[in-house]
């Protein structure tokens, strides 16, 4: 999959000029924790985000009063604080890449560009929705995670032994084993009972690690 059908479009941005106190009240106002910073011919420049607008901040154990603090606050604008020249991501990187570069390089949003112009933007929090889909989080069912021999074929069989009983398989997922001669799968299937999941997949599974029912 690609970025493009998961980034928010047309994020809302800032100017490097915005006091980071005017920042910090858009990104409430849209419910947002980060904005990409343009000037003003529209160029991405930075990206501002709610960590870094406390850690300028004073102190909650300073002496200046509230008055002040605002005071400070409204002379301070985006570009003294902002991440200047951010990692980005163009429409058609992958999903697995662009979850890669966050990983890798400690990141928690990418901003998209299309021909050098800011399109869209994905975030940590884009990447976890992903990850309740993935696993059917919200879908009712009874999960079951067990450790299979890694085995060409292994997978196939499994599948093909829930569609042949009838019933539904929601979602499906090979993850990393305990080591490199197995691997851990978690499927999730509805109309059956956990005891009766477990039947089924007892003999392809080496070990079965959790099983539990969702409604």
């Amino acid at each position: 999959m690609i970025i493009e059908r998961r980034m928010t479009k047309n994020p809302v941005t800032c100017s490097p000029d915005m006091s980071i106190q005017d920042a910090s009240d858009l990104m409430a106002r849209e419910h947002v924790h980060r904005l990409p910073v343009l000037d003003k011919g529209g160029r991405l420049v930075g990206v501002i985000s709610e960590k870094d607008i406390l850690k300028a901040a004073p102190s909650p154990a300073s002496t200046l009063s509230a008055y002040e603090t605002n005071y400070l606050l409204s002379k301070l604008t985006v570009k003294k604080i902002m991440s200047r020249n951010p990692v980005t991501v163009t429409k058609d990187t992958t999903v697995e890449d662009a979850a890669t570069m966050m990983v890798d390089q400690d990141l928690s949003c990418l901003p998209v560009l299309e021909d050098g112009k800011l399109v869209g933007i994905v975030s940590k929090s884009d990447l976890f929705k992903m990850l309740l889909e993935t696993f059917g989080a919200r879908i009712p069912g009874t999960n079951i995670s067990f450790l299979v021999e890694d085995q060409k074929g292994c997978m196939a069989k499994i599948i093909g032994d829930i569609s042949s009983r009838g019933l539904d398989l929601v979602t499906c997922a090979v993850l990393n084993g305990t080591d490199s001669t197995n691997r851990l799968i978690t499927v999730k299937v509805s109309g059956v009972t956990e005891s009766e999941l477990v039947d089924i997949i007892k003999p392809y599974a080496i070990q079965v690690m959790d099983v539990r029912s969702y409604s």
